[in-house]
């Protein structure tokens, strides 16, 4: 589990690499799939967020979510600011307040 420093760009860089992801689910307990995040610009930071707190989480619960406050840095700030502004820190703090858990799926990139 990484350090998280003061900025996103830096935690960033710790992060393994998203090559190969299509796209992350957020499955609830009833198995419905809550949320997706798509590998594409002006995604791709939270889809390594999210990838990274599977790898070292397993799943999505309070001490995970804290854990990717953290790790989002600057922007935690800003979207508690801003509600609605970023939706993947807002899940992280909806979580971490007693949300209820979520897992974790990564869906690789299909083949050819």
């Amino acid at each position: 589990m990484i350090q998280a420093g003061p900025t996103f760009k830096d935690n960033l860089q710790q992060f393994p690499p998203i090559a190969g992801v299509d796209r992350i689910d957020l499955v609830g307990i009833d198995g419905a799939v809550v949320a997706s995040i798509e590998n594409q610009p002006g995604k791709q930071g939270s889809l390594a967020v999210y990838q990274y707190l599977k790898q070292s989480f397993g799943t999505l619960d309070a001490r995970a979510a804290e854990h990717g406050l953290d790790v989002f840095a600057e922007h935690t700030a800003d979207a508690r600011n801003r509600p609605g502004a970023h939706p993947n820190i807002d899940r992280l703090l909806e979580v971490a307040a007693g949300g209820g858990t979520l897992a974790i799926e990564v869906i690789p990139q299909p083949l050819g």
